[in-house]
């Protein structure tokens, strides 16, 4: 069953079960090329409802050594090394203390291998796979001086995309053709009745079928909440270039107009990027359409930030 005390995402309801480990499994060995065939050796070890710099995390697990952190997406997010490398200090923080290790001691820790995926089914159209790494966020005359290195495989698995992968993998599969359907159903008709629509569209053999059709309540809460976050994605991102314009000006004035324009686009977009980050959906929407709203969230933020600084 899902867990209804939590927000999560339809992905990590379908690779995150303790129930469908061997779900799981296929998906680690489609992505890895291995096959293994235990799913009891999986060891789940996602923070349930955390939000640490306001993220979450989709699904993480230790297999034999490897402790994979996989992350679904519908919009492209550079940021994800970033992202993934502060989730992995929490697991690795839960795993030391588990283990009752000593990091301050002589005794070398020896730690599971971090595996780093993101699960990419977003409208714009990306490659089959690309690596985005916590250098690129670096000054470009300093990358090379860095000690800290992180990738992370971004696999696309939109229909058309990575069919070795897709074809590896029968329930990825007909995950990536569930959103799809929704999407192309969505052309027509409300959100709630594209997703009825697709659950009962789904073919009779899928293996992820029966399990979605007996949550079917959730699934539809599940799909709608992402539907909406992608739009309101887009809906931001078109507000933010008028806005940004507009509160840039006015930063202008001390900064020179060119570099305020930039400066106030980027604070709106770090707003909308906070809300949603912290679950704060509601408010997201408002501040897109409510100017007055959208100023006293500014506000809200901004006074977050300073009193940050003042604590370090």
């Amino acid at each position: 069953m899902i867990n209804k005390e939590y927000k999560d995402r339809l992905f990590k309801a379908i690779f995150g079960s303790e129930e469908h480990r061997n779900w799981t499994l296929e998906l680690y060995n489609a992505v890895n090329g291995s096959g293994y065939d235990d799913p009891s050796k999986i060891e789940f070890n996602t923070i349930e409802n955390a939000v640490y710099m306001g993220m979450k995390d989709d699904v993480s697990f230790i297999l034999y050594g490897i402790v994979s952190l996989y992350e679904q997406q519908s919009t492209f997010n550079p940021n994800m090394p970033v992202r993934l490398l502060m989730y992995l200090g929490k697991v690795y923080d839960r795993y030391i203390t588990v283990g009752k290790y000593n990091p301050y001691g002589s005794k070398l820790i020896e730690l599971p291998v971090p595996k780093l995926v993101v699960f990419y089914n977003g409208l714009k159209d990306e490659p089959d796979e690309v690596t985005l790494e916590l250098v690129d966020a670096f000054p470009e005359e300093l990358r090379n001086a860095s000690d800290v290195q992180v990738q992370v495989r971004m696999l696309n698995i939109n229909s058309g995309k990575n069919e070795k992968l897709l074809s590896s993998c029968r329930p990825l599969m007909e995950y990536s053709w569930l959103i799809s359907r929704i999407r192309t159903n969505r052309r027509t008709m409300e959100i709630e009745d594209a997703v009825d629509l697709a659950l009962d569209e789904m073919p009779e053999d899928f293996v992820i079928r029966d399990f979605l059709i007996g949550n079917r309540a959730e699934v539809r809460d599940m799909c709608i909440t992402e539907y909406n976050e992608e739009e309101t994605m887009q809906m931001f991102k078109e507000e933010g270039k008028e806005e940004g314009i507009k509160e840039g000006i006015k930063i202008g004035e001390a900064r020179g107009e060119a570099r305020g324009k930039e400066r106030g686009q980027e604070e709106l977009n770090s707003l909308y990027a906070w809300l949603q980050d912290s679950g704060r959906q509601d408010d997201l929407m408002e501040a897109i359409r409510d100017r007055e709203c959208r100023e006293k969230l500014l506000a809200e933020y901004r006074a977050g930030i300073l009193k940050n600084e003042t604590v370090n």
